[in-house]
């Protein structure tokens, strides 16, 4: 496992020091003015009840102070989730908190000049040093909560047993896109949690950390992203829906502002490297085409946003539809494809390989890499019906 000592700690306090505002706006509070939400439909849920203003926006509001944290909507009057998966939520809230900070540092770029990229996976990526404290600020929380007897991460080799009590295991990409810090584009961390496999616990600690990682997505218990950006958002689903928390720097918590994400069925977004145009397959170069025209089963003429990054990506395609691709054997079975799949499907979207779906997929290596689909499930649907979708990796390839 890479590890980094970090002196620079520009995060040893959250939340920070009080605003120092002038008067007038420091008296706006966001507890009492929650925020405007995307969404068509929503649905009521546990405790909390969601109402619509005047001019069409959706706000939830709890019993008493009119707003709904992550901790709230996991408890007995939301999901009731159970108290040993709170625990370990707050755990990582705290860790992805850290990681929100130390992304928009202003020092962050002088980790790249003090310490070089350190190998960690037998891949192309090396990890940044930035992926390395990410990851060793996750380890460290989960580490603590006493709730994870396993963490597979991208940053290592190897999973990592933890616990041998920990009910829980946990997957990731602890920081994702983390090549585009410097030009300021949005980053995220990514994360899946899966039920401790009992029958594996005779086994040696290192033959049944690598199976208990290595579960198919369908026995997925929660999964989610962290998406640092303009805001700090954490979408998770517990297998009911998919929802999103907007960070309330003021407070620390995890704010509702997206209940009951659905995916449109159809979207006019497509999301890819298009520069690549020429490496694709047929397939491909027909669908885009035909899409871009106007052609396809949805008389719409499609446009193209791609950010490489593939929580922000991701995303927008949750909120707008369309989809976000990489058709290449270049994404994560283990810490990407299939928890955001499952966020996919948990509103009404799909996850696919461009043949078949993501979750049906078994791991059979801990960094086993597939073309990864994911968003409308009309425009899925249209895609896979063109077959040959799958890019041939050539050498030299960049995403």
């Amino acid at each position: 496992m890479c590890s980094a000592t970090i002196f620079l700690n520009p995060i040893s306090s959250y939340p920070s020091a009080p605003h120092t505002f002038p008067p007038k706006l420091q008296s706006f509070h966001p507890r009492f003015s929650f925020c405007a939400l995307p969404l068509k439909k929503m649905s009521s849920l546990g405790g909390f009840d969601f109402k619509t203003s005047a001019g069409g926006n959706y706000s939830a509001v709890s019993d008493d102070d009119g707003i709904v944290t992550l901790r709230e909507y996991m408890g007995k009057g939301g999901e009731n989730v159970g108290d040993e998966l709170v625990v370990l939520f707050s755990h990582l809230e705290y860790a992805c908190k850290r990681i929100a900070a130390l992304v928009a540092s202003p020092y962050n770029s002088t980790l790249g000049k003090k310490f070089g990229a350190v190998g960690g996976s037998d891949d192309r990526d090396k990890p940044k040093p930035l992926d390395i404290v990410a990851n060793d600020i996750i380890l460290s929380s989960l580490r603590k909560s006493g709730k994870v007897s396993v963490m597979a991460s991208e940053e290592d080799d190897a999973p990592v047993w933890l616990a041998d009590d920990g009910p829980f295991v946990v997957v990731l990409d602890p920081l994702d896109g983390s090549r585009n810090i410097d030009a300021s584009i949005p980053t995220g961390t990514i994360f899946g949690i899966y039920n401790r496999l009992v029958e594996l616990d005779h086994l040696p600690a290192e033959e049944k950390a690598m199976l208990n990682s290595l579960q198919s997505g369908t026995r997925l218990v929660a999964s989610g992203y962290v998406l640092y950006s303009s805001a700090t958002i954490l979408c998770t689903s517990f297998g009911s829906g998919t929802h999103a928390f907007t960070l309330d720097h003021s407070t620390g918590d995890f704010i509702l502002t997206h209940p009951h994400i659905k995916i449109s069925p159809r979207g006019q977004i497509y999301s890819v490297n298009d520069a690549r145009y020429f490496d694709w397959p047929e397939g491909l170069r027909r669908y885009i085409d035909t899409v871009r025209q106007g052609k396809g089963q949805h008389p719409k003429k499609y446009s193209a946003r791609y950010i490489c990054s593939l929580v922000a990506d991701f995303h927008r395609t949750l909120l707008y539809g369309g989809l976000a691709m990489n058709p290449r054997d270049h994404l994560r079975l283990v810490y990407e494809a299939n928890p955001l799949s499952f966020l996919a499907e948990q509103a009404g979207g799909k996850g696919s390989d461009g043949k078949g779906r993501i979750l049906s997929l078994q791991p059979v290596k801990l960094h086993q890499r597939l073309p990864l689909f994911l968003g409308s499930p009309g425009d899925i649907e249209e895609l896979e019906s063109y077959g040959d979708v799958q890019q041939k990796v050539n050498p030299g390839y960049e995403v």
